[in-house]
């Protein structure tokens, strides 16, 4: 039974690295042709552990992202990639608040503009505000009813 979880792939991961550190031991131990089967049989166990963990980790649902890869290709450390990332998303969701804020503040002045202008069409201003299920700032619901009819 191939296994399905990375749990199961990391201990693959520590029996080839085992395997690698036995091999590494029989050649510092190296004592001609009587070790020589053992460092045979070692070498082959290491090839069979690597086909089944290749076989195994392809099967597994989660990808890593390619720039990731690249990243650690090019020998630099994947937390700052990581971190980097953050940063942006960071950056990004404060660009977005700040927009968000700037229509909100733009849609309170504009609805209170209007009533000013327009006193009877209160009703129907605050009826698209509440329509599009955005509420309505404690200034201008304030701001509407000292410079326009209150309902």
């Amino acid at each position: 039974m191939a296994p399905k979880s990375i749990d199961a792939v990391d201990d693959q991961i520590k029996d080839v690295i085992q395997d690698l550190f036995q091999i590494q031991v029989a050649t510092h131990n190296y004592a001609g042709p009587q070790t020589q089967q053992e460092l045979v049989r070692l070498i082959t166990q290491l090839a069979e552990s690597l086909a089944v963990l290749s076989k195994d980790a392809s099967a597994l649902p989660d990808q890593i992202p390619p720039e990731i890869i690249d990243y650690v290709d090019s020998g630099r450390n994947p937390d700052i990639y990581t971190r980097e990332f953050i940063e942006l998303v960071q950056k990004s969701n404060q660009y977005l608040k700040g927009r968000s804020e700037a229509l909100t503040g733009f849609r309170d002045v504009l609805a209170e503009e209007m009533v000013k202008a327009w006193p009877e069409m209160k009703t129907d201003v605050d009826n698209v505000l509440e329509g599009s299920n955005i509420e309505h700032t404690k200034e201008q619901k304030l701001a509407v009813q000292t410079n326009g009819t209150s309902s």
